[in-house]
């Protein structure tokens, strides 16, 4: 049977207690001290009222507490549930009160958000604040505790009667055309897929898996930590990732494995080439997407780069061989256990060739989410027909390999990150001088997209674009802020007064256009 992570974590700390299991900037921890410091943090939680099946927010940038709070929780039966730091106002408020979360771990620096939006929080009672809880500013009623004053020394928590089955993080993924949903993840979720992750890319015990997304994300918490933890090998995660600094934290942590998102490979391939660029103890990187001069940057950097095709709500479902010649601009390949179709807008099979949406189910049971948190309708849309419908459209070659078109949700996806294009535009909609406004994707040098908007002033009312972005930057998380503007008379209408968005990406950024890494007067 599936363990547990909590389990896992047990038995690691048991057969390899001195191997390093987590290391970040300024901490090293083995198995058996992570094991330790998370059965005295379990026991302060359950002192705090935590509960088996209780809701726990965290809002920390990645440090060692964020995986701390995650395998404590898991021991007591809780869940964890990480917000993405950049979120601010109604986007945060609404993170929060999806998951009714009592108690909330959050850095110092990050409780001004919180206190912004206090009154609008309907279940939070309880502040643990990681680091200087007296300077944090005020949380009206809350009940405010200095994470360090929180762990029971030497305490044993009792086990929450939980099993594989049950629910061990929520994590939250950009909707379609409405807020942020969270994805229920099992603990069975995150080990199966861990070890289908080291399954299939070749991972080895002595393999250091470097990572430097925000532990909010799937990529560092269920495909670092998580197979890290199901190896019995060293997860490496750094504070965020840096351009500059991405190759010497590779040395230095002697990490083997990189996973990598959106422009971060175009990013690093654009530095001026260096001497020592091959010089590195990088064997393999993964991730989405791989870019035209993949063959460029694994000669540059002797590294290997491969290419899959995943997504939180459904996990990696599809991977390319390690070590076998490369299909240009392929996912991959579904792998067992999961049945992968491309379907029509009826939810047909298309033929091989044809480009359809794909559509996932799991031949075992726990593989795909549970379920959006508190989404009851927006689940049963995504699982209409027994299928989890992924909203990515693809086309599948003869040979079962899948090739990435786009996608059929309204979502923007920059640098690593899916937005919500709801989300952005309600931002930008409370702006005194906008009547309304649409944001979508328009193509990045970097690849993937940069963020756009276009915007009709309110009568009598004039939309200053710097201005704009302003406003936008001071209530938004910074990926969400737009790069261009367009500010028009009026937005292209159908019959039924829906705003054809479609023309808007049509004609994408012209000369009228703001930009705002080139600064003009809006024409």
């Amino acid at each position: 049977m599936t363990p547990t992570i909590d389990q896992l974590l047990r038995r690691r700390a048991a057969e390899t207690p001195d191997k390093v299991f987590l290391r970040m900037k300024n901490y090293e921890a083995t198995f058996a001290e992570t094991e330790k410091d998370t059965d005295d943090l379990a026991c302060g939680l359950l002192e705090l009222g935590v509960v088996p099946g209780d809701h726990v927010a965290v809002l920390l940038p990645n440090r060692p507490e964020s995986v701390h709070v995650w395998f404590a929780l898991a021991k007591i039966g809780a869940i964890a549930a990480p917000v993405n730091t950049a979120f601010r106002g109604i986007g945060l408020a609404h993170l929060l009160n999806t998951c009714r979360a009592q108690v909330l771990v959050v850095d110092e620096t990050l409780v001004q958000p919180v206190a912004e939006v206090r009154e609008a929080l309907t279940h939070l009672r309880v502040a643990v604040v990681v680091g200087d809880a007296a300077a944090a500013p005020r949380l009206a009623d809350l009940h405010v505790v200095a994470f360090d004053a929180v762990p029971v020394r030497d305490g044993v928590p009792p086990s929450g009667g939980h099993g594989p089955r049950d629910q061990a993080l929520v994590l939250f993924t950009s909707g379609t055309t409405g807020r942020s949903k969270g994805c229920a993840l099992s603990h069975r979720y995150i080990v199966r897929h861990a070890e289908l992750l080291c399954e299939h890319l070749e991972l080895r015990s002595d393999d250091v898996l470097f990572c430097p997304f925000p532990l909010f994300h799937a990529d560092a918490a269920v495909f670092t930590v998580a197979p890290a933890l199901v190896l019995g090998a060293t997860a490496a995660i750094s504070e965020r990732f840096s351009v500059s600094g991405f190759w010497d934290e590779v040395r230095h942590t002697q990490s083997t494995v990189f996973d990598f998102m959106g422009s971060t490979l175009a990013m690093l391939h654009k530095q001026p080439e260096r001497p020592d660029d091959a010089d590195n103890p990088a064997r393999l990187g993964w991730g989405v997407p791989l870019p035209g001069f993949a063959d460029d940057f694994e000669k540059r950097f002797a590294v290997e780069l491969t290419e899959l095709y995943g997504l939180t709500d459904a996990g990696i479902v599809a991977y390319n061989p390690i070590g076998q010649p490369r299909r240009r601009q392929s996912c991959g390949r579904p792998v067992a256990p999961f049945d992968v179709r491309l379907l029509d807008a009826e939810g047909f099979e298309v033929p091989v060739g044809e480009v359809g949406e794909i559509a996932v189910r799991s031949e075992e049971p726990g593989l795909l989410m549970d379920g959006y948190l508190a989404m009851p309708e927006a689940t049963l849309a995504a699982t209409r027909d027994l299928w989890l419908h992924t909203g990515d459209l693809a086309r599948r070659d003869p040979d079962g390999f899948l090739y990435f078109v786009g996608r059929t949700k309204d979502v923007i996806r920059r640098r690593g990150e899916n937005i919500s294009a709801f989300e952005v535009e309600e931002v930008i909609g409370a702006h005194p001088d906008v009547l309304e406004a649409a944001a979508f994707g328009v193509p990045s040098d970097l690849t993937e997209e940069e963020v756009m908007v276009a915007v009709a002033p309110r009568p009598g009312h004039r939309v200053d674009p710097a201005d704009l972005v302003t406003f936008c930057a001071a209530r938004a998380a910074r990926h969400m802020v737009p790069r261009y503007v367009d500010v028009l008379d009026a937005l292209p209408k159908t019959p039924t007064e829906k705003i054809e968005k479609f023309r808007l990406v049509e004609s994408g950024v012209t000369e009228r256009t703001w930009d705002r890494d080139n600064p003009r007067e809006s024409q």
